[in-house]
């Protein structure tokens, strides 16, 4: 990208930077303006009213009036949304939703506001600010930005819904788009193993001096089908072709395969020159090596904390140790919450100017009624819950998410996010609840057969698939009636949750490994447990776990590894 545009963009953030600075000096007041500035603009919706916004004075009221709650508190709110009712959570009629996993079956569905997307864009573009600070040559060639579909359905009642990264680069400013290598379409691809193709043939197109993606998994991705289909990606490029004629659109896209061939074809020609240089690269390197592909490349932008951290280990393979790496944030559905300002950190400064935070101490999560602080209140190195407040309509809404105090910027933390909270976990976005979990297990028992007496999941967060620990009621040598149980298990999961299914579909997760447990495992295990202090009349039995223990490795029987091959174990 030329220096002018370099120039104009960092100019335009300019005063936004100067703000947002002066905000985190003084982290207190800033949130108590935004705290009075969301509950005004609220106060005469059915929420508002109901919780007396109008005569909130400060946050310790706010508090006393408004109980905590998570999405399932808000789902029958958002259904009025739904069914056409202006007004009941945000004076703004939203324009769209958010989607993401829910607790159930039923996916989250997150208000979008006029105001929520734009201190969302605002958000990223002061992220981008600070990155073209510490990395100028950023944007001197073309940016690869993989998103989701900012539209891939309809919700109930006739609104779009979409992923929020997908809006987000929507309302980046046309100049930034323009040197995209990416256009948008390439997002609405159905097939996951197609639309990777596509993104890395029109992407191996161009010199790419920066990368963002939040997921690391999608990039490995990348860098899989880059080795196992290398001669295709070369020879697409050398033609001037997509690589590909399969261009089914996604349900809901309001697209047709031939607008997508249209939109991802502009422009293309054949190019020996590029096709010649890729063709060096394989033969120096046995195969497409990403990180030589493009030379140019500055940044890669990706999570670097909680699971994603494990995976984005393994991009130095693709990319060296040369090319810096900087997390694009806590960013979810429901909100852009902070901000980078260092490379090789999961750390951001907490966005204190646009969403109200409060906090509870990891420790004190399972008492009745948890103390809850504000930012600036926080501790360094202490972990808490998120509890946040934004203009998308979500008032003390628990995000389940554990985060790490690391440092400060002025008087306001940077904060890291470190894991899912209570009864969930997470490899690479997929979000699994227990309620997923346990009603998975009672789908796999009835589409087998088996019968499960206890059973326990587990991330292998390094190999991007689960393990599931089960105690069967009776024995089982049968490999069929196994691999019928894992598989059955993988596909209920895929019917409960959306991102899993996302995620499976697009190999960023492989299937799960069913471990049959010794009879009286479980029972084994409470003892040990009891045996070094837990009282029995308290103990709840986990049936999430973030690893393996010792005793439970050596009580292992049999393993199915979820690619239909069972095999004793040692």
């Amino acid at each position: 990208m030329r220096r002018w545009l370099r120039h104009a963009l960092t100019a335009g953030q300019w005063l936004h930077h100067r703000a947002f600075d002066a905000a985190t000096r003084n982290p207190e007041d800033a949130q108590a303006r935004v705290l009075q500035n969301l509950l005004r603009a609220s106060a005469d919706t059915v929420f508002g009213r109901e919780h007396g916004f109008a005569t909130i004075r400060s946050a310790a009221e706010y508090a006393r009036r408004v109980p905590v709650r998570d999405y399932e508190a808000f789902r029958p709110y958002v259904g009025r949304i739904m069914r056409g009712e202006p007004g009941v959570l945000t004076a703004e009629t939203p324009f769209m939703f958010a989607t993401t996993s829910g607790t159930t079956g039923e996916p989250k569905f997150i208000p979008v506001t006029a105001s929520s997307s734009t201190s969302m864009a605002s958000s990223m573009r002061l992220w981008s600010y600070y990155a073209l600070r510490d990395h100028p040559a950023m944007l001197d060639a073309r940016v690869l930005a993989i998103v989701g579909p900012a539209v891939e359905g309809v919700a109930p009642g006739g609104l779009p819904c979409g992923a929020m990264t997908g809006l987000t680069y929507q309302r980046l400013p046309w100049l930034v788009r323009r040197h995209h290598a990416l256009p948008s379409a390439a997002a609405l691809i159905r097939d996951h193993e197609t639309r990777y193709f596509v993104t890395l043939r029109l992407a191996l197109g161009h010199p790419i001096s920066s990368i963002a993606t939040p997921n690391p998994s999608s990039l490995l991705r990348l860098a899989d089908i880059a080795a196992r289909r290398g001669d295709d990606l070369v020879r697409a490029v050398h033609d001037g072709v997509l690589g590909t004629t399969e261009l089914e659109p996604i349900p809901g896209a309001g697209a047709t395969g031939r607008d997508l061939s249209a939109a991802l074809t502009t422009g293309l020609g054949a190019d020996r020159r590029r096709a010649a240089f890729l063709e060096a690269v394989t033969r120096r390197r046995d195969r497409l090596v990403l990180g030589d592909c493009w030379p140019e490349l500055t940044l890669v932008a990706c999570w670097l904390g909680g699971s994603a951290g494990v995976q984005a280990r393994h991009l130095d393979a693709h990319f060296g140790r040369h090319v810096a790496r900087r997390d694009p944030g806590f960013i979810a559905s429901e909100g852009h919450f902070t901000i980078t300002v260092d490379d090789d950190s999961a750390a951001g400064v907490l966005t204190v100017d646009t969403n109200f935070y409060e906090f509870i101490a990891e420790e004190d999560i399972d008492e009745a009624e948890p103390r809850t602080l504000l930012s600036h209140e926080l501790a360094e190195g202490k972990r808490y819950y998120v509890v946040v407040t934004g203009a998308n309509g979500l008032y003390r809404y628990d995000m389940n998410d554990v985060v790490e105090v690391r440092g400060f910027h002025g008087r306001t933390p940077k904060v890291a996010f470190v894991r899912k909270g209570r009864d969930m976990l997470n490899i690479t976005g997929e979000k699994l609840h227990l309620n997923h979990v346990v009603h998975a297990v009672r789908a796999a028992e009835r589409a087998s057969g088996l019968g499960v007496w206890q059973f326990r999941l587990i991330p292998d967060v390094g190999a991007a698939r689960y393990d599931l620990l089960v105690e069967l009621s009776r024995p089982v040598w049968t490999g069929r009636e196994l691999e019928g149980f894992a598989a059955a298990f993988d596909r209920a999961l895929a019917e409960l949750n959306v991102e899993y299914r996302s995620k499976r579909a697009s190999a960023r997760l492989l299937p799960p490994r069913l471990y049959v447990m010794r009879q009286g495992w479980a029972e084994r295990s409470c003892r040990e447990e009891f045996a070094r202090g837990r009282r029995e009349i308290q103990h709840k039995w986990s049936v999430m776990r973030p690893e393996w223990d010792d005793s439970s490795r050596s009580e292992i029987l049999r393993v199915v590894d979820g690619l239909a091959r069972t095999e004793m174990a040692s």
